[in-house]
């Protein structure tokens, strides 16, 4: 039997880690009863800044049940980070991880099928959503663009896919030689290569507390994967500018032309129009230029993804 641990990034998670904590223990123990995972294994709470009780609570829990562990990150360091750190920190004492949300929205029977097909030779299984019905019409266009947007720009994700996910100690190995500080897991994880497969479930309702991905954070984590996995944004510049100077010869040709027919007003419209556009595509490409430019400066820093305050394990001794 192989050793599972469960890796749950936590920030103010306080109002549903009683109830997430109950169930995932369950949920263990049932698949330990079964023969499917040695009794050694593991659920592993990260705790990510959280302002409120939430490493209060996951120290409680350790002290009660050694099933539970706990990191505690040195300041919050974003969803991305703290998951990669809470997979890097446990790959080593594991054969397989499962990472998942703190909320459980994401449906924990759908482990039972994730661990089966990890026995099936996989190392990568993706929990994928098989709808979004109890999204609101907002969330799901958004969401579902989300994807597509990423799709054309040229980075290989998992539809509907999030970070709910089991991976083996194999390829979690893959994912440590990736040393990029602008982290996108869900664009990243694909690139690793080895057999992989998806399971599908439905979402539930968040039983408490509030979602920590509001619409500014779900925009602002979209641009960052789009700009950590593509260069297309830059390639889409430059056939912007070319189809700009396409149109400015073809506009100097019918200025000449409307020269010798004895045409020459110039429209007051027209030149302000033109200043207005080439002025905001100027804008917007150095923008994106400089947010490539920017990502490249943080990573010639090579600053820690995460630094660990304090780490419950087994023996206690870190």
């Amino acid at each position: 039997m192989d050793t599972l641990y469960l890796v749950i990034p936590c920030y103010n998670e306080e109002e549903v880690l009683p109830e997430t904590s109950s169930q995932l223990r369950n949920k263990i123990q049932s698949l330990i009863q079964k023969g499917r995972i040695s009794p050694q294994s593991r659920i592993v709470f990260v705790n990510d800044g959280s302002k409120d009780k939430t490493w209060e609570i996951i120290s409680k829990l350790h002290e009660e049940d050694k099933i539970f562990q706990g990191i505690k990150l040195s300041r919050n360091k974003g969803h991305q980070n703290a998951l990669l750190c809470g997979l890097m920190t446990v790959k080593d004492h594991c054969d397989m991880t499962i990472s998942l949300d703190a909320d459980l929205q994401d449906d924990i029977n759908a482990i039972d099928e994730m661990v089966e097909k990890y026995y099936e030779g996989c190392d990568v299984v993706y929990g994928v959503r098989s709808a979004r019905d109890t999204d609101t019409f907002f969330k799901k266009f958004t969401a579902e663009g989300f994807y597509k947007v990423m799709k054309m720009m040229g980075a290989d994700v998992v539809f509907n896919h999030a970070d709910y996910r089991l991976m083996s100690r194999r390829a979690l190995d893959g994912l440590q030689s990736f040393k990029e500080v602008n982290l996108f897991l869900r664009g990243v994880v694909p690139m690793i290569g080895y057999k992989s497969d998806s399971v599908y479930y439905e979402r539930k309702e968040r039983f408490a507390g509030e979602s920590k991905y509001p619409l500014k954070k779900m925009l602002a984590f979209a641009w960052e994967g789009i700009t950590s996995l593509s260069t297309k944004p830059i390639k889409m510049i430059s056939v912007l500018g070319g189809i700009i100077f396409i149109v400015s010869i073809i506009m100097l040709i019918y200025s000449i032309v409307r020269h010798f027919m004895g045409a020459t007003e110039i429209g007051w419209t027209s030149t302000i129009v033109s200043i207005w556009a080439i002025g905001g595509l100027q804008l917007l490409a150095i923008g994106i230029i400089g947010e490539y430019i920017g990502k490249v400066y943080l990573e010639t820093k090579e600053r820690p993804k995460f630094i660990v305050e304090k780490y419950l394990s087994d023996d206690d001794n870190n």
